[in-house]
């Protein structure tokens, strides 16, 4: 028998948002799959999110692995909206971190639904950005959404490097996987900053060049990594790291503090 909490309103919404971590996980997982193979010469599938999600609806049962990672993602936002709001989350730069991951993990549901449903769930971002850029102000505000992306991204570097993640964490397993998961923290953040930093580097070239096709999103970014100098190998590199990150949020989403 399930214990009281696990059984209460609170317990489900919590089951939910561990379930969203998962979700989170398999996603980084399909990501770093599909950028082995852009790195390999492929160029099947978007290596981002929402050619991830198209991969999981062209699978058996691929529709309900969707539909159980929208609702596993609104319910991740939920939580981290409420901590944000209710103070939960601690001081104010926590809250507004909490905030930010609300508007992620909503914005995955969203890409999961519209799959689900038969959309394609990308290739919005340089139509997004050539609005915002017609607002007035709007390339000062493109070009400050890429130094963010860029400093999120240093971060997440940091985060790994440091394993300032494991405060993430109330425990890690025991023994061999418990440096399995610690291993693939360090490298999963430090992949996946270099990702973001990428990433923020075309919004800010988008900016400065008033061209919004420069802001590609994630599957972009990837490319530009692929056609740098030794790209390829950089670009299966950051692939495992991606991989690694998606085993990582598998353990947080057991071990998780939330």
């Amino acid at each position: 028998m399930g214990t009281v909490a696990t059984r209460s309103p609170q317990g489900a919404w919590e089951m939910g948002a561990r379930a969203g971590y998962a979700a989170s996980g398999l996603v980084h997982v399909l990501i770093g799959v599909l950028a082995a193979q852009l790195a390999l010469g492929s160029s099947e599938g978007s290596a981002d999110e929402s050619g991830a999600f198209s991969t999981i609806a062209a699978t058996p049962f691929g529709a309900v692995v969707l539909w159980f990672s929208v609702v596993a993602f609104v319910a991740l936002a939920a939580w981290q909206a409420a901590a944000a709001v209710s103070g939960a989350a601690g001081e104010t730069s926590d809250r507004v971190k909490a905030g930010a991951k609300a508007v992620v993990y909503l914005a995955l549901a969203g890409t999961a639904f519209t799959v689900v449903r038969g959309g394609s769930g990308g290739g919005q971002t340089s139509s997004t950005t050539a609005e915002l850029m017609q607002a007035p102000g709007g390339r000062l505000l493109v070009g400050a959404v890429g130094v963010g992306v860029v400093v999120v991204g240093a971060y997440h570097v940091y985060k790994g490097w440091t394993k300032k993640f494991l405060e993430d964490l109330h425990r890690l397993p025991s023994g061999t996987a418990g440096r399995v998961a610690r291993r693939a923290g360090v490298v999963g953040y430090a992949a996946k900053g270099v990702a973001l930093g990428i990433v923020g580097v075309l919004f800010v070239v988008a900016a400065a060049t008033a061209d919004p096709q420069e802001a590609t999103g994630l599957d972009g970014a990837l490319q530009a990594l692929r056609d740098a100098p030794a790209g390829p190998v950089l670009l299966l590199l950051v692939a495992a790291g991606l991989v690694a990150f998606g085993g990582y949020c598998g353990v947080r989403s057991r071990f998780g503090r939330l």
